[in-house]
């Protein structure tokens, strides 16, 4: 459960330790706004991301669906730091799909914890294959880490991109058409 009171404490603290002056008139606020940022930068700590899959039609197809560029941020593991970007999700269907507009709050709710790209392509494909049996998934996200955008190697262009595929598209032939149309 989120401790809002803590975090602020934890701000404080942080203030304090850089040699700044927590009672300073631009700096009073920060506690607050750093706890209401975090707790929605962190609002997906304890939400199940196959709950928002749960209501599903039958398939009438068994064709690819793909759904491009959803918008998201995520906070580095390592560093506390954002790292935002556009997800790809590509899923061969089983026996039922899901409105669109669900696969984005999955990307949502596994976005909103302390994460790594790796892991959190890896999640998304592993939640859509499992709450939706379905056949084959691709996730591709491509971000911008702001730990190497401000600070380290000051790379303010460098974008990550990694993939997770799952089921049918597990072999490269297998997924060589799905990631074709993701480029696109």
């Amino acid at each position: 459960m989120f401790d809002r009171a803590r975090v602020e404490a934890a701000v404080v603290e942080i203030i304090n330790a850089i040699g700044e002056d927590p009672n300073r008139a631009e700096l009073k606020a920060t506690p607050q706004k750093v706890a209401e940022a975090y707790s929605e930068f962190f609002k997906g700590i304890g939400q199940d991301p196959l709950t928002v899959l749960q209501e599903t039609m039958p398939a009438e197809h068994n064709e690819v669906v793909i759904l491009k560029d959803i918008d998201f941020v995520s906070i580095c593991e390592h560093h506390l730091l954002p790292f935002t970007g556009v997800a790809h999700i590509a899923y061969l269907p089983g026996e039922r799909v899901v409105g669109l507009g669900r696969l984005p709050k999955v990307v949502e709710i596994i976005g909103a914890r302390p994460q790594l790209q790796e892991n959190l392509t890896a999640q998304i494909a592993d939640a859509i294959e499992t709450g939706l049996d379905a056949k084959g998934v691709v996730v591709v996200i491509e971000a911008r880490h702001h730990c190497v955008v401000s600070r380290g190697a000051r790379q303010p262009e460098a974008n990550t991109v990694t993939m997770a595929a799952r089921g049918v598209y597990s072999t490269p032939v297998a997924r060589a058409e799905v990631m074709g149309l993701i480029s696109k």
